[in-house]
């Protein structure tokens, strides 16, 4: 069914419902009996006695090349008394390449098993939690990891076929089997097919996969700092983000068992993923934003703005394409990394994810769809909401450089700049040097500031900044960030923690077993008191003027111009403070060099920012009609530099 008919079909399903509910309570119903409508599940089955069972569906694929279909190992927690009334039930999945290899949340968990081979730790909370409130858990192992058969192709067809065939299992549509190798067919006959996926980072990302396939019976997802197109997570309009590719992704992941048989896999994906960050054929079967008209089920982003390992660019472009589609979405956005919300904002984050699992699978009216679409966090452990996401009035205006007093550091208007502004790249600086130096002329860097806010200004969604640069080498990466310049108390997504530190004490969600405990470290934010907050920033190989697939090597002394895509975000500069844009070259750490050393020569008349303020221009210039600001003289302070990110889209402490 097409998404905007989905969307109507919910819409006039639940107009048509109320009515029919209301005027069948007014004939029918006595007042009490009227008010006993569910409206939250409650932890009424027992966790102890739950049924714990292992299944091994039939992906229908032979990566492994063994000559047999794949089976993808999926171990179950539910209720035993809900079976014994013959109640089928819904049904909360987290598909993983880490139950075995890596663990998963902030303290590492991975399965384990009985003598009988059934699950007897399922890592995190949700089957502690949600098993005695009439859910079944389902974990499943990605083809190529732990107990499945096959292959890693990281975000190719076998990751999200792993997770599509157990939907179509639970659905009636795949075959499944009481042992990895036996003939004896087990049935999912105990669900109602209505299915939830869930998952950070990896995890999250083959659920966005999942969704995109349009699969029935997959209702809603909750996709926690996912990646929308893996192309994304390696390069940035062809500048490389890691030095290595996908096929070191799926050998750290891999089972010793598939690491034996899977060579074959791994040179398709050094052979489909060049570091010259050309777009391939294997970038585009693992773009998932482009399917994003074939989602039909809900989606609930999480996603920290401070995220590098997964980076914000990703929410953007997958929340810009739902949105487009009509998909139905809410989305938390906090300040912290690569970290889940359970260890952020654990409270309000556990009823919240009870409350929407209950509408979306178990259909109960708790009012959560009326709720705001976005909470924001704007200071550490102090979060808003938005209505809708970006908010209403919320218009795209273009930021012109200009040239200032001094050689690059110059400023940022409305007016359309003229004259040029130079740098040269420095592979051993980063964004954090560049920011610390704003007021001061260096040649590593071209700065552009506005004079002091007198009213706070918002940014809402995803900037772009086109630069025209001429080089003097035959090659050059570019890298531009959006700075709020001004003293604050952020979280420290450059800590270890990346915005959190985790405590001693425990908290419990959900009864435990022997083997499962529910009880999990509390965390507390992890802050920094900085001078300045860079909150934007993207990449660019200088290669890819003309396309974004694929690169070509500069002329020296002609100008190209280039578009760099800015991730995502919501920050709020406040008055008295100063925005900045910066463009520069190799960000340490985060962008790998050229493998030359350039000069380049901005042309600040053909070079803009495309920012989307709350309010549009029309907010920008009221907040920058202030006094023309004093430059110091000091070195400004903000978090450590950017570490290394990880190569695994995983948990990162």
């Amino acid at each position: 069914m097409p998404i905007r008919a989905r969307v109507m079909r919910f819409r006039t399903w639940r107009t048509l419902a109320t009515a029919a509910t209301a005027a069948l309570m007014a004939t029918l119903l006595t007042p009490a009996a009227a008010q006993s409508a569910p409206r939250e599940s409650k932890p009424v089955y027992s966790y102890d006695n739950a049924i714990r069972e292992s299944v091994w569906v039939d992906t229908r694929l032979d990566g492994d090349k063994d000559g047999k279909t794949d089976r993808v190992a999926v171990d179950i927690v539910r209720p035993r008394e809900l079976a014994r009334k013959g109640r089928k039930i819904p049904v909360i999945m987290d598909a993983s390449p880490y139950y075995s290899c890596c663990g998963r949340g902030n303290e590492s968990q991975k399965k384990t098993y009985d003598a009988n081979g059934n699950v007897v730790q399922m890592p995190l909370y949700y089957d502690n939690y949600f098993v005695p409130r009439g859910y079944a858990f389902v974990g499943v192992d990605f083809a190529g990891t732990n107990r499945s058969d096959g292959c890693v192709d990281v975000g190719g067809r076998s990751d999200v076929q792993s997770a599509k065939a157990v939907v179509d299992w639970l659905n009636g549509r795949a075959r499944g089997y009481t042992s990895r190798t036996g003939s004896t067919k087990a049935k999912a006959d105990w669900t109602n097919g209505k299915t939830g996926m869930i998952g950070k980072s990896y995890d999250g990302t083959v659920a966005n996969g999942v969704a995109a396939t349009g699969v029935e019976g997959l209702e809603t997802i909750v996709p926690i700092g996912a990646i929308s197109s893996w192309y994304d997570y390696y390069f940035a309009k062809g500048a490389p983000l890691y030095d290595s590719g996908p096929d070191w992704l799926s050998n750290y992941v891999e089972s010793p068992d598939a690491r034996a048989k899977c060579a074959a896999v791994q040179q398709k994906l050094v052979e489909g993923a060049p570091r010259t960050g050309d777009w391939t054929k294997l970038w585009t079967e693992r773009d998932h934003v482009k399917d994003a008209h074939k989602v039909d089920a809900s989606v609930f982003v999480i996603h920290g703005m401070q995220d590098l390992n997964v980076r914000a660019k990703h929410f953007g472009q997958w929340w810009d394409a739902l949105a487009k589609n009509g998909v139905e979405r809410k989305i938390w956005l906090s300040q912290t990394g690569h970290v889940d919300p359970f260890d952020f904002r654990r409270a309000e984050w556990v009823d919240t994810l009870h409350r929407w699992f209950d509408h979306e699978l178990l259909g109960y009216d708790n009012g959560i769809d009326d709720e705001p679409m976005a909470d924001i966090e704007r200071a550490p452990d102090k979060w808003e909401t938005s209505r809708v996401w970006p908010p209403r009035g919320t218009d795209t205006v273009s930021l012109r450089p200009g040239k200032g007093e001094q050689a690059g550091v110059g400023t940022l208007g409305l007016r359309t700049g003229s004259g040029t502004e130079t740098f040269t790249d420095d592979p051993s600086q980063d964004e954090t040097d560049w920011a610390a130096q704003i007021d001061q002329s260096t040649s590593s860097k071209a700065g552009f500031i506005t004079k002091p806010l007198s009213r706070d200004l918002r940014l809402s969604g995803s900037s772009k900044v086109t630069v025209t640069a001429t080089p003097s080498t035959s090659t050059a990466h570019l890298s531009a960030v959006l700075v709020d310049l001004g003293p604050d108390t952020i979280r420290d997504y450059a800590d270890a923690g990346e915005g959190i530190t985790t405590l001693t004490d425990r908290t419990c969600w959900g009864p435990s077993t022997t083997g499962d405990s529910s009880c999990f470290k509390e965390t507390q934010a992890k802050t920094a008191d900085v001078d300045y907050t860079v909150f934007s920033r993207g990449w660019a190989d200088l290669g890819n003027h003309a396309s974004d697939l694929k690169g070509v090597p500069l002329t020296p002394g002609k100008p190209y111009t280039i578009s760099l895509d800015l991730h995502a975000s919501d920050h709020v500069v406040p008055a008295g403070h100063r925005l900045a844009l910066i463009v520069a070259g190799t960000d340490k750490d985060l962008i790998d060099p050229p493998s030359t050393t350039p000069t380049l020569k901005l042309d600040l008349s053909r070079t803009w920012a495309r920012v989307p303020f709350v309010g549009g221009a029309k907010a920008f210039s009221s907040a920058t009609k202030g006094s023309p600001h004093v430059s110091p003289e000091v070195r400004l302070d903000g978090v450590d530099e950017p570490r290394t990110p990880q190569r695994v889209p995983g948990d990162s402490r």
